[in-house]
């Protein structure tokens, strides 16, 4: 199961355990019982400090297996066979079970620990959603240091009755004792906002006591980052506030024209970008909205959803952006059951499915390619008379059988039953025609929307929306520069973003020397 290369690794890991890991495996005679068994066999025998064991006619999910340490009462199970993504959610929790510590500042593990209640979690994931790993590592993670929650990953993909029952069409979909608890990318620190309902009080109280800033950036991109580590360089007290760190690229799948990194996936550059800046002395508040930018007193106000105020002399905005919508009826309406924006997260719940993709763009045309691998039928609808993918990609398309391409058409509504998507409608745009297409997905791939609605009224905005600056990165308020995708800066690439964040940064500092110099006169006494 594991090639001799990932063996060798996991040896070495294993050795970092001061704890007898116990692995109960929940298995009958299918060939996914006897392939999660070669795995786990593959584990056990890599280390004494690991003991299997099988288990059938018991009445969990299989297969499936719990990690528990000898002597404790953890509850973490996966009911399913953890690889793709999901492999590094095992290895984490085999060395976290063994009692080698986790990667996570003490207030947090404190914070997990005294969560009072029962807490039973199931989280529905495919193999190839990139988004996952975050929220099965954090629930893990919960579970081992916290006997009253209980864990269990699910594979959507190997337990279809299960995602048809709960009607479940987007991942990660968690439940908490029975209940939708949550869908999409969340971090631990989300998932315990959520349960410890006082903790968005004591937050916002921490912020309201924070010094003034020399430089704050908004937005913790790759725009954000770059802007951060250029300031902290320059030795000047550099704060970063966040919805969430790594921004978009967290739910970028490949990248392969980042300079210098032949290939690279969305969720470890994000990674790489936060421990670079955790490196310098950068203020890191994530977790928290933007929603309003004042002139204060020779200062600049950013003020938060939770209701604090963050102070500066200089602000960098580096916002983002996030997946445009069709703004049709029932968009919103069946979100997440059946409406979706990434297809590698949730293509595989739609396996034998039909499905149509919205966008013939470089994005539209991959994910119809992609899902063509997976689902019954793709139709694609783009609204030109052409698409506009790459060459490459249209030819590949137009070699599939199962696919078919209608241009010139413009989505006019999402159809379905009340729980999940049944179809759409479009205007055939040539004759003005209506149509229906019947199908269990739609995932949108239209391009994306800056993430600027906050500061209409604040700062000049284009026509699109988008932050406008000048060669410099200057904004229309004084002291507040601007990068990244939120801005009329073309080409929205992350190498782009991530020079602009840097001049960004760079002309911020060279506005603090001109304000804070002495004036000519005083100067002249001086001397």
């Amino acid at each position: 199961m594991l090639d001799a290369n990932l063996k060798n690794q996991l040896k070495a890991y294993l050795e970092k355990v001061s704890h007898t890991i116990e692995i109960i495996a929940y298995v009958d005679d299918s060939d996914k019982s006897r392939e999660m068994l070669d795995l786990l066999k593959d584990i056990a025998g890599l280390s004494p400090a690991v003991q299997l064991s099988e288990m059938r006619d018991s009445g969990e999910r299989t297969p499936s297996f719990s990690l528990n340490r000898v002597g404790s009462t953890m509850d973490l199970r996966f009911a399913g066979i953890p690889m793709g993504h999901e492999f590094t959610s095992l290895v984490l929790a085999l060395l976290q079970v063994g009692g080698h510590p986790p990667k996570t500042e003490p207030a947090v593990i404190e914070q997990i620990r005294n969560l009072q209640g029962e807490f039973r979690f199931e989280t529905y994931i495919s193999l190839s959603c990139q988004n996952c790993p975050d929220v099965v590592q954090a629930l893990n993670l919960m579970a081992v240091l916290n006997p009253n929650i209980h864990h269990v990953m699910i594979d959507g993909a190997l337990y279809q009755d299960e995602v048809n029952e709960r009607q479940i069409m987007a991942v990660p979909t968690v439940f908490l004792n029975g209940q939708n608890f949550g869908q999409g990318r969340m971090s631990l620190e989300e998932i315990l906002a959520k349960l410890d309902t006082g903790s968005a009080e004591r937050e916002a109280a921490k912020l309201a006591q924070k010094e003034v800033f020399d430089l704050l950036v908004v937005g913790g991109g790759p725009a954000g980052a770059s802007a951060a580590i250029y300031a902290a360089r320059k030795g000047i007290r550099t704060g970063v506030v966040a919805e969430r760190f790594g921004g978009q690229v967290l739910d970028t799948m490949g990248i392969e024209n980042f300079i210098s990194v032949k290939e690279t996936e969305g969720p470890k550059l994000a990674a790489a970008l936060e421990q670079h800046v955790k490196t310098y002395d950068v203020d890191i508040m994530n977790l928290q909205r933007a929603a309003g930018l004042v002139p204060a007193d020779g200062q600049i106000e950013v003020r938060l959803e939770n209701g604090a105020s963050l102070r500066a002399k200089t602000v960098v905005l580096a916002t983002g952006a996030r997946w445009r919508q069709m703004n049709v009826p029932g968009e919103n309406e069946y979100r997440n059951k059946g409406v979706a924006y990434c297809p590698h997260c949730d293509g595989p719940l739609f396996k034998g499915k039909r499905v149509a993709v919205i966008g013939g763009g470089n994005s539209g045309v991959e994910a119809a390619i992609d899902l063509a691998g997976i689902v019954a039928h793709v139709t694609l609808l783009e609204f030109d008379s052409k698409l506009r993918a790459d060459a490459v990609l249209q030819r590949k398309l137009h070699s599939l059988p199962n696919v078919k391409v209608i241009t010139q058409a413009q989505t006019t509504e999402v159809t379905g039953d009340g729980n999940k998507v049944n179809g759409l409608r479009y205007t055939d745009r040539s004759s003005g025609q209506s149509h229906h297409v019947e199908l269990e997905g739609i995932f949108v791939q239209i391009g994306l929307l800056p993430n600027t609605d906050w500061l209409k009224g604040s700062i000049d905005l284009s026509p699109r929306g988008e932050i406008e600056v000048d060669a410099h990165g200057r904004t229309s308020m004084a002291g507040v520069f601007a990068a990244g995708d939120a801005t009329t800066v073309p080409y929205k690439q992350i190498v782009i973003a991530m020079g602009e964040g840097s001049k960004a940064a760079l002309s911020a500092f060279d506005h603090l020397i001109r304000v804070t110099a002495p004036a000519e006169d005083k100067v002249a006494v001086a001397a």
